[in-house]
């Protein structure tokens, strides 16, 4: 018998394998993992300092490990560990799995300054690198979320037919207000229409995102 795990990645690629095309092979696909390679990399040497203070900051205002890894689920169901700065106290979860809620009482002092600048996000950039997401996609959901909305939104698991990213269209799009569905649509939106065009339009968002703090919690 398979286990949980295997089943959900074959039931996931086989939801998934309709949605492959053109535009995610050849040209485009080579110029984008180039691109943010070199992003990436260029971008996590350049903010190092910033990390190594934030880190500092994190450990003087509470205890507990300074990076948080939390397991995700990527292109066709595989399974991964995101890294980010934590920014919540570091039993968050003592009581299961939940949704962040705007002046959220578990966020810390610094945590809330590093949501607000999206300082926390940028250790994914390892992620990146490692090829477990892209720069750009719809963002990597936790296995019991994808599982839930699988069951309330038809189709839900097509977002995984690509890479997930740390910045998308539904992230600069719909924020955090926006409802599982609606970001589904936009998930949806980029999926079937994206280009480098669109990443690029994608990535200018993103910078009025962190620039303007809007939709941090």
């Amino acid at each position: 018998m398979p286990s949980n795990a295997e089943a959900f990645h074959t039931d996931s690629q086989a939801q998934t394998d309709g949605l492959r095309d053109t535009s995610s092979s050849g040209f485009y696909s080579v110029a984008k993992r180039s691109f943010e390679l070199i992003f990436s990399i260029a971008l996590l040497l350049f903010t190092l300092p910033v990390l190594v203070l934030t880190g500092l900051a994190i450990k003087l205002e509470s205890k507990g490990p300074v990076f948080y890894k939390q397991e995700r689920i990527g292109l066709n169901g595989r399974r991964f560990h995101i890294v980010k700065l934590r920014s919540m106290r570091i039993d968050a979860e003592k009581n299961g799995p939940q949704w962040a809620s705007k002046q959220d009482p578990r966020v810390t002092r610094v945590g809330r300054f590093i949501r607000k600048t999206r300082i926390d996000e940028v250790p994914q950039l390892i992620n990146v690198i490692r090829g477990d997401m892209s720069l750009i996609g719809p963002r990597p959901e936790r296995f019991v979320f994808i599982e839930q909305f699988s069951k309330e939104i038809p189709g839900f698991r097509q977002r995984l037919s690509v890479k997930p990213g740390l910045t998308g269209w539904a992230q600069v799009n719909g924020g955090y207000d926006a409802t599982p569905a609606e970001k589904f649509s936009l998930d949806m939106y980029y999926i079937q229409c994206r280009s480098f065009t669109l990443d690029m339009k994608i990535l200018y968002r993103t910078v009025w995102v962190v620039l303007s703090g809007s939709g941090a919690r």
